[in-house]
């Protein structure tokens, strides 16, 4: 089978042919429809961000496809069409029976502690797996992008409490915010996003942003009296604002812990290797939080799917799929900031 592989950090990226795994007892095979291209690839590729398990490694960790074979304990699952979890927890320990299973210290993440979706085909764990039972219209390569795109930010507007009339502030609509404004929509929230790219705001606003605000020519002030003055316009209130950092950026993190007021919460989605200086005080003084997320609890998966099928999210107009062979550019391009759309690497017909 065909594989896209991180040979090693910052080296081109290798396609390589590489035998077809076999499963183990807990195991299933996935013929890969699509995977999805996020930027955690391009920090494992560029960044310096180390794999679990070293390289060489195939990528890619929003995956949907079909199970092909299965050790014993998940034959039911061969011909099911399925979305895998992009953080697999084990389902047995501590932190998986108290509900925090995304954390899971034995976790696994396909492109990161085994070989992931960049192929054709990928040996996954049975357990946790989302089985597809209609698409809404959607090619199954389309549907990868819930694995990680979709299901981190609905697990992050999840556990914010956002409720309908709330104000739902989301800074960065790229590959994840534009889902995550979507989300914040479904709920009934008003939702602000904000970008330093007009096209992006341009793109997201017919998708359920309230109001899109250009950071690239805003001053913080400025933005946080659009946000106010919009709040009141709304009719919502002006605390608990809930606040959804899925810019991975210094500014964008900043920007976000500065819209913080009484009783907001700030949910830290994007990621960054930077650090950012914010006064920890406000915490204090507005009986705020902050708090991170990482990933998605499979058992939420079937629910972000529903949201997908049944209309509420729109994917076809934030992403664009490619053949596996253009990998190496598709990721480069990715990396240097060329795609408006998230990428999508499907394998060669011939394959």
């Amino acid at each position: 089978m065909m594989a896209l592989q991180l040979v090693a950090p910052s080296a081109p990226l290798a396609l390589r042919e590489l035998p077809l795994p076999e499963p183990g007892a807990h195991d299933v095979i996935v013929r890969v429809a699509g995977c999805g291209v996020c930027h955690t690839d391009i920090g494992f590729w560029m960044d310096g961000v180390q794999t679990r398990h070293p390289p060489p490694i195939t990528l890619g960790h929003e995956i949907s496809g079909t199970v092909v074979e299965a050790g014993p304990l998940f034959t039911d699952l061969i011909g099911r069409e399925v979305i895998v979890p992009s953080v697999i927890p084990c389902g047995q320990c501590d932190l998986c029976r108290s509900g925090r299973g995304n954390v899971c210290r034995a976790q696994l993440m396909p492109g990161n502690d085994m070989d992931g979706g960049f192929a054709e085909f990928v040996k996954v764990p049975g357990l946790g797996l989302c089985p597809v039972p209609e698409r809404g219209g959607h090619d199954l390569a389309e549907l990868s992008v819930i694995a990680d795109a979709v299901t981190t930010p609905y697990q992050a507007v999840k556990r914010s409490g956002l409720r309908a009339g709330d104000l739902a502030i989301v800074v960065g609509v790229g590959g994840v915010g534009t889902h995550c404004v979507q989300i914040a929509a479904a709920v009934g929230a008003r939702t602000v996003a904000i970008d330093v790219e007009p096209s992006a705001l341009a793109g997201i606003e017919p998708y359920g942003a309230s109001l899109t605000i250009d950071a690239s020519i805003a001053s913080f002030k400025e933005i946080r009296a659009q946000v106010r003055d919009a709040a009141s316009d709304w009719g919502c209130a002006q605390h608990g604002w809930k606040i959804f950092e899925c810019s991975g950026h210094p500014a964008g993190q900043e920007t976000a812990y500065g819209l913080l007021n009484h009783a907001g919460i700030l949910m830290l989605v994007g990621f960054t290797l930077e650090k950012v200086t914010v006064r920890l005080s406000n915490l204090m003084a507005f009986d705020a939080t902050a708090q991170g997320t990482w990933g998605c609890l499979p058992e939420l998966y079937p629910e972000a799917l529903e949201l997908v099928t049944g209309g509420k999210i729109a994917l076809k107009p934030f992403i664009e799929t490619f053949p596996l062979h253009e990998g190496p550019e598709v990721l480069r391009r990715v990396a240097d900031h060329e795609m408006d759309r998230r990428a999508i690497l499907v394998p060669d017909a011939s394959g």
